[in-house]
């Protein structure tokens, strides 16, 4: 008989700058979530872009998160309570696994897991699903038709035909990013938040990135091989990743993975109508925790998350017992100004 997975959720922030309200929305839904459920709680850090990652603001995401109340069960870059090093943390949670590239459960920051990817890399490449791609970002933005929702280039596969020769040529000259050749296939899926969802990747991405020509790579492979191997069976996240699930199932499938069930998010604006952004500070964690105990950050959370009908001071304890999905709002939330001034 087929064991049934256990459930375990998760929090993936990216170490770019200091978290702000929306970062912190979507953590404590993840948390009520998995919560709720009895499931465990991983925190992975998605710090795949050394230009805009830093050490500094993983520890400080780390302690806003304790700050609120959220912990987890494995995961994170500094030491939870009751654990006396970061090694001795991962040990615990993931048995050495004989040193397999396919393994590769010994850290949570994505940095740190270049020959995890490497090794899934290398599966597409021998089975002749990804290719070179020289195109420049003025060249993409020339050549290719927009995106139906964002606005980017949707690939015109200039790249796909070129010859051997060809292609040694341009890379004595700068280095490829690799892309993912997509089926004219529509790929649908139930979202747990906005409910039924599809998308045909030809027609509305075209083949996309999965390791960029500086060698970083992308997040669409980063976090399906993550996800996968960390047995993460739920993933709450902001809405503006609703439109890379489909790219992450043909991934799942193509890697031979089960996918977790996707929740995307309403996203927090502005009163201006502006999405919150790290790069404008917008309440962001050391103001919000300069203006509220974690009770009165709580109720505030909870009343934008539908959870409560006004925003009162409360604990996790009381979230929990509200929390449930239908109460979760399906559109965009415009944040009231005087809710936290």
């Amino acid at each position: 008989m087929e064991q049934k997975q256990t459930a375990r959720g998760r929090f993936a922030p990216s170490p770019s700058g200091r978290m702000h309200l929306g970062n912190l929305f979507c953590a404590l839904v993840a948390w009520l979530s998995a919560r709720s459920q009895n499931a465990q709680m991983l925190l992975r850090v998605e710090d795949l872009d050394p230009s805009r990652c830093r050490r500094e603001y993983e520890r400080q995401l780390e302690e806003d998160l304790r700050w609120l109340g959220l912990d987890w069960d494995e995961g994170g870059l500094f030491p939870a309570e009751g654990c006396s090093s970061r090694d001795a943390q991962r040990e615990a949670a993931w048995p050495d696994d004989g040193g397999s590239p396919a393994g590769g459960l010994s850290s949570y920051c994505q940095s740190e897991r270049g020959a995890v990817y490497q090794h899934f890399f290398r599966i597409l490449q021998e089975r002749g699903l990804i290719y070179p791609c020289f195109c420049s970002r003025d060249e993409l933005h020339a050549a290719g038709a927009p995106h139906q929702s964002d606005g980017t280039p949707r690939y015109n596969r200039r790249c796909l035909s070129l010859s051997t020769s060809e292609r040694e040529r341009l890379a004595a000259l700068r280095p490829p990013a690799w892309r993912l050749r997509v089926p004219d296939e529509v790929f649908s899926f139930e979202d747990g938040c906005r409910g039924s969802r599809a998308a045909n990747l030809e027609k509305s991405c075209g083949d996309f990135i999965i390791r960029r020509s500086d060698g970083v790579f992308a997040y669409q492979l980063a976090v399906v091989v993550d996800d996968a191997l960390m047995g993460v069976t739920e993933v709450v996240r902001g809405g503006d990743l609703l439109d890379s699930t489909p790219r992450q199932l043909y991934l799942y499938r193509l890697l031979g993975f089960s996918a977790p069930r996707f929740f995307h998010l309403p996203l927090l604006l502005a009163p201006d109508g502006r999405r919150l952004s790290k790069r404008d500070r917008d309440l962001d964690c050391g103001i919000l925790r300069n203006r509220f105990s974690p009770e009165e950050m709580l109720g505030r959370l909870g009343f934008l998350a539908g959870l409560l009908p006004v925003p009162a001071p409360v604990t996790l304890r009381d979230l929990l017992s509200e929390f449930c999905w239908d109460k979760i709002p399906r559109a965009d939330i415009l944040v009231p100004e005087e809710l936290f001034q």
